[in-house]
């Protein structure tokens, strides 16, 4: 396939590796896809993908969603999360080609993407963790960035400062461990300026 996705750094030495007691480990590889390719795949992503503005339900009412999401994945594959149940459509070929190359890199099953479009500054992502028990008892989950850097935080459930990381244009972040047990993650709104990024989150759903 002559667009196939060939990320140029995969190598345990480039990653930078921050430990998250008990036993959650985060790795981020900065530069994973290059700066060409990251920016084909931004163009292309931007366009071709199913992007909507979905309603979840907080703190007991349904509201929308501030970013704009879509799902893909293997047949049959269902993911809920916040209320909603989504289904996912057919891999688009080099979405699918992304994740075979994760899933043989990390040496875990990926089956389906949860991708989040971030329009501005406006549209960020709340405290949370990825529990759900459809992901499993310790979930992989490898996140690819695309376009704007965005800065990204996590804290711990018991309490203490918070940790935050910018994740860069084809950046890749790899959250693993008991990481979602004891600690929340969130890309928070900016007051700042800021471009369009898209957020690719490769998981296995059970």
């Amino acid at each position: 396939m002559n667009n196939a996705v060939t990320p140029e750094l995969f190598l345990d030495g480039s990653a930078q590796t921050i430990p998250l007691p008990p036993a959650g480990v985060l790795r981020y590889w900065p530069e994973w896809i290059g700066s060409q390719q990251a920016d084909r795949l931004f163009d292309l992503w931007s366009r071709s993908l199913d992007w909507q503005q979905r309603p979840i339900r907080l703190f007991g009412r349904e509201v929308m969603q501030p970013r704009l999401t879509c799902f893909y994945g293997e047949e049959g594959v269902r993911y809920r999360y916040s209320g909603k149940t989504l289904a996912a459509k057919p891999w688009p070929e080099e979405l699918g080609a992304l994740s075979l190359r994760l899933s043989q890199s990390l040496d875990v099953g990926f089956n389906s993407v949860l991708c989040n479009l971030y329009r501005d500054g406006r549209d960020s992502m709340g405290w949370h963790a990825d529990d759900e028990p459809e992901l499993g008892t310790d979930p992989v989950i490898a996140s690819v960035s695309l376009g704007q850097a965005r800065r990204f935080r996590l804290k711990p459930r018991a309490g203490g400062e918070p940790q935050s990381i910018l994740l860069g244009h084809g950046s890749l972040l790899v959250m693993s461990g008991d990481l979602q047990h004891h600690w929340l993650h969130e890309l928070p709104k900016s007051r700042q300026v800021l471009g369009p990024r898209i957020n690719l989150t490769f998981r296995r759903v059970g």
